[in-house]
């Protein structure tokens, strides 16, 4: 995304020595890795129909060939779409709202017209840049899978304490509605698909560049669907004040009604961390009397929210 920035501003063409000065992500590389990075980045963008131009911008003259993409072969032409089909296309519009890439999209930009490259700043409207993740691991955990890196991070499932984790990253991808890494643990020399809202401290990215490589064919939504955690199986009891927790009720096998003013509501557990932040989200009408890692996970959402409120 920020090659295509930076090649589709520039009105003219772009040297591949300015091109490693002003994207994010080349810069820091050594030159065998940028170059590596380049040339895959250039193919992967040909390959998905985004056209790579190499010419010069004085023909006159013997200067240094350089890269662009016109604005007139990347827009796309008019296209109609049924009702139902412009909605999936604007529900997938607004997920696009991470404020890092607008960030370094501004950073780039301001270095080409810094290094006097004429640059139009109305063709970013033809791309809207960035994915919404909360998660404080989604950007290093992004970064290690485009270069590469193994990565080390603390892992926190319900109901156990940390540990660490050593992963060789394949790919990060949002699975009903959470986001998770996927990749190859180390130490227990396997698949493994780890979701990022678990992930605890900071991700630490070791080792060179592209000291590995994703096995030729992987399909991570294939892989997702083999890794994800299978449903906990049992009942969850929890109290609710009268009137209150009526999702919570709805997917209750028992209601059972308490002279306190609150009812014992039993239903099937199917996630505790899901049901951890249902419970959460309820506030003091909402009470988990087990099972214990549902309370555990409730707990330790709240700790999370109080020490962010401090922080603040």
């Amino acid at each position: 995304m920020n090659l295509v920035i930076a090649l589709l501003v520039s009105q003219g063409y772009v040297s591949k020595d300015r091109i490693r000065r002003v994207v994010e992500g080349y810069r820091d590389q050594t030159d065998e890795a940028f170059e590596k990075m380049f040339e895959r980045d250039k193919e992967e963008l040909r390959e998905i129909g985004i056209p790579i131009e190499l010419g010069s911008n004085d023909k006159m003259f013997d200067d240094e060939p350089g890269y662009r993409i016109r604005r007139d072969a990347f827009e796309l032409p008019r296209i109609d779409l049924e009702p139902d089909e412009a909605a999936a296309v604007g529900l997938a519009a607004r997920v696009w709202q991470h404020a890092r890439l607008a960030r370094q999209t501004s950073t780039a930009v301001l270095k080409l017209k810094a290094a006097g490259v004429a640059v139009d700043s109305e063709a970013l409207t033809l791309v809207e840049p960035l994915l919404a993740a909360s998660e404080a691991a989604f950007e290093p955990l992004w970064d290690a899978v485009v270069a590469r890196r193994q990565v080390t991070f603390g892992y926190r499932r319900p109901g156990h304490e940390p540990t660490t984790r050593r992963v060789q990253p394949w790919g990060v991808l949002s699975w009903r509605g959470r986001w998770y890494l996927i990749g190859h643990d180390l130490d227990r020399t396997a698949e493994r698909m780890f979701r990022l809202s678990r992930v605890t401290g900071p991700v630490e990215a070791t080792g060179p560049s592209y000291a590995f490589e994703v096995p030729a064919g992987t399909d991570l939504r294939a892989l997702a669907r083999q890794l994800e955690p299978r449903p906990a199986e049992g009942t969850a009891t929890v109290r609710l004040l009268a009137g209150q927790g009526q999702a919570l009720r709805r997917r209750a096998s028992s209601v059972t009604a308490a002279r306190d003013g609150w009812d014992a509501v039993e239903l099937p557990l199917l996630d505790p961390v899901l049901l951890a932040a249902e419970v959460v989200a309820l506030g003091p009408a909402a009470v988990v009397v087990a099972p214990p890692e549902v309370r555990e996970a409730v707990v330790h959402r709240l700790q999370r929210l109080a020490g962010e409120a401090v922080s603040r």
